[in-house]
């Protein structure tokens, strides 16, 4: 999907949230169908699992990856990795779909060229948060995040380089994409608990898919 293919009607809403940051409004739409039966593939091969943390804490976000890279944690730290640890197999290849969405919504917001090699997975039902942290694991800072949401409507924490600093609250709902990097590839962001507000495809849950260029 490009900006181009909607004749006759308004182009998705670009609205930035940093320099080299935005929220692209609605921009997975067109794309839905084939990312739901992506994720429900995705589970007979590399279903759900809540990792633990290097300091012993339970993710109350379920996740699970897609493509040559994983992302995985444990207490021995936050990696990327080929194989999946539960299965011993590699992780599920990332759809074509999934991939030319990535790129296509990267090259929207002024990154053109973006080509991920990981796709990390989450679900979150009500009460999951993610707390403010930033991205570092990946070798590859020049590359940007890709973030799309799907199901219920979560309010995205969009911090500083510091952990200190405020962070934006944006309300993200079924279909919008987040972008960011550049100056900002490194800014805190996270989650707010999630609140009960079933979405009529996806019920009680958000499915968020995060798009990164992992390896060198």
């Amino acid at each position: 999907m490009t900006l181009d293919l909607f004749p006759g009607e308004p182009a998705p809403a670009i609205e930035a949230i940093g320099a080299e940051a935005c929220v692209l409004r609605g921009f997975a739409l067109p794309e839905v169908a084939l990312l739901l039966a992506g994720i429900e593939a995705l589970q007979a091969e590399a279903g759900w699992r809540n990792m633990e943390t290097p300091s012993g804490f339970t993710m109350s976000v379920a996740m699970s990856n897609f493509g040559p890279l994983g992302w995985v944690t444990n207490r021995r730290g936050y990696s990327y990795t080929e194989i999946d640890p539960l299965s011993g197999r590699p992780w599920p290849a990332l759809p074509a779909s999934f991939a030319r969405l990535a790129t296509e919504a990267a090259a929207a917001a002024g990154f053109v060229g973006f080509r991920p090699d990981a796709c990390l997975v989450n679900r979150y039902l009500p009460g999951s948060r993610l707390s403010l942290h930033q991205d570092r694991n990946e070798r590859d800072y020049g590359a940007p995040i890709v973030s799309v949401s799907l199901g219920m409507p979560a309010v995205f924490l969009f911090g500083g380089l510091a952990r200190s600093d405020r962070a934006a609250r944006i309300p993200l709902v079924h279909g919008d994409v987040v972008v960011w990097g550049g100056v900002d590839r490194l800014r805190f962001h996270g989650v707010l608990p999630m609140k009960d507000q079933p979405h009529p495809l996806l019920g009680s849950q958000r499915i968020n898919l995060t798009f990164r260029k992992a390896g060198s």
